[in-house]
């Protein structure tokens, strides 16, 4: 979480960035309940993300976080339209390894807080289940996109194949000295506090 806001404070370009989780954890979003998350503790990591959205459970699946420049002109596109952007990319990528994946149109189900156990509109959706969601946040220096892919196949060059919808030319980087000191920053000032994780 706090490497993915060093990114935006300094981005200048769009960039992905794909991680996975060293043990079973938990995130929930800027707006959650610290209450709604507090029984899963003694199992899990808790981690409140600063973006949006529900509760999401990890551990098999793939996290990603994309960070858009306000210089950029999708940076101008409405969250909504952004999200289904980046979603209509993780569909194709997944239909190109051989998985039956949609785009979900509006949904009427009711929202329970779990992220992955309602789908609402532009999730990406296998066989009726959830698979891709995620949340943003804008600040002035640009939008962070977070999010996780679930229940599906990760090989095939999933992320690769997300990666290339998205844009026609990536080129791989590393991260630098400076975003991983900020990062540490950060994680110390909010993410590894009690006062973060259990502001509401």
């Amino acid at each position: 979480m706090a490497i993915d806001e060093a990114l935006l404070e300094a981005v200048t370009i769009p960039s992905i960035r794909f991680y996975r989780w060293n043990s079973p954890a938990l995130s929930f979003g800027y707006f959650g309940k610290f209450g709604d998350v507090a029984e899963y503790a003694t199992e899990r990591d808790l981690v409140r993300r600063w973006t949006g959205g529900g509760i999401v459970f990890h551990g098999d699946d793939l996290t990603y976080s994309i960070v858009i420049p306000a210089c950029d002109p999708i940076f101008g596109e409405s969250s909504m339209s952004i999200y289904e952007r980046i979603h209509r990319a993780l569909c194709n990528a997944l239909i190109a390894t051989g998985q039956r994946a949609v785009v979900a149109g509006v949904s009427d189900a009711s929202y329970n807080g779990q992220c992955f156990a309602n789908p609402v509109r532009a999730d990406v959706m296998m066989n009726g289940r959830k698979v891709g969601g995620a949340a943003h946040r804008r600040t002035r220096a640009g939008l962070l996109h977070q999010g996780s892919i679930q229940r599906v196949d990760l090989g095939n060059d999933l992320a690769e194949r997300f990666t290339g919808e998205l844009a026609e030319v990536c080129d791989e980087r590393s991260l630098t000295t400076r975003i991983v000191e900020r990062a540490s920053e950060i994680a110390q000032q909010k993410y590894s506090t009690q006062n973060w994780l259990q502001r509401r």
